[in-house]
């Protein structure tokens, strides 16, 4: 090995520091231990989350977290990117009896024929990992409301605000995001727009309704200039596309944002929200934190 490959490892694995290294390397998987949460009692919302071979186990703090906050039981559905090995699957299945696990050769063989009328639906949907969130959650979901939850969130007490919007919510309900994060100028493309787009959507956490994702409509946005010109990109704005589209979505369908207690946000912990989304800057703030701040009120013991 040399000792830049040897360098860059010790970055990766240290270079938050000793805590964040200990809490996601060491403290994490004693998740598995933890007594399992069966699911699928509630069918008033389905939960669908994607996943994938690296970050699975954060899922399973996620889900378990909003399972033992909330006390609900909704049905569950999880999403293989492609990536999730057997072991890994079995582990989800074991923890969350009841939950469907759709794996990615079937969501294909599922979406093959639902696609076919929708050229630039399955260009988008091949090319890019985050589009099973708007298409596979879609076609899988069982329930006329489903809850978006991305593996990077954590529960420490009950999401009051966000129960109501997924079981009497009229409207989709989402998060506000901490930056500008669509893959257009909002400026340039809300004139072609025929309803109004607020800027700060994130598709992270929150209610969508099974009503307001329509592949006419998907067909048509992915058509508007930004999100076309980056469906193939690999770098850029392509981890943008999902949000935006599910963002155009539910501005067309009918929108409220969450509370401010679920905007996804940098620095210190705010210790009266129920919860907090580890986007970008703050990933490994999931472990020293967040993961921290659950075992130290027994969360492994108790979940």
């Amino acid at each position: 090995m040399t000792p830049g490959r040897l360098l860059y490892l010790l970055k990766t694995k240290f270079g938050h520091g000793l805590r964040v290294a200990w809490y996601r390397d060491v403290i994490r998987p004693r998740i598995l231990a933890t007594p399992p949460i069966p699911v699928g009692a509630d069918t008033t919302c389905e939960i669908h989350a994607l996943t994938s071979g690296d970050d699975w186990l954060n899922l399973m703090w996620a889900l378990k977290s909003f399972l033992r906050a909330s006390g609900r039981r909704y049905a569950l559905c999880i999403h293989d990117d492609g990536t999730l090995g057997a072991d890994a699957s079995a582990h989800l299945l074991a923890a969350f009896p009841g939950a469907r696990l759709i794996a990615r050769s079937e969501a294909d063989r599922r979406l093959a024929d639902r696609l076919a009328r929708y050229p630039r639906c399955a260009a988008f949907r091949a090319s890019n990992k985050l589009a099973p969130k708007v298409f596979d959650f879609a076609a899988c979901l069982e329930s006329d409301r489903m809850m978006l939850l991305d593996s990077d969130i954590l529960f420490f007490s009950k999401p009051d605000a966000l129960l109501a919007a997924l079981e009497t919510g009229t409207a989709n309900a989402l998060g506000r995001d901490w930056r500008y994060g669509y893959c257009f100028d909002l400026a340039t493309i809300q004139p072609m727009l025929d309803f109004t787009l607020p800027p700060l959507i994130n598709s992270g956490l929150g209610l969508v309704r099974k009503d307001s994702i329509r592949l006419d409509w998907i067909e048509e946005f992915l058509a508007l200039p930004g999100v076309e010109n980056n469906t193939h990109r690999i770098d850029g704005h392509s981890h943008r596309i999902e949000q935006t589209l599910i963002a155009l979505s539910s501005a067309r369908s009918g929108f409220t944002m969450l509370p401010a207690e679920y905007d996804v946000y940098l620095g210190a912990m705010r210790a009266e929200f129920p919860s907090r989304h580890y986007a970008g800057p703050t990933r490994h703030l999931m472990y020293r934190e967040g993961m921290r701040r659950l075992v130290d009120a027994g969360f492994l013991k108790t979940s």
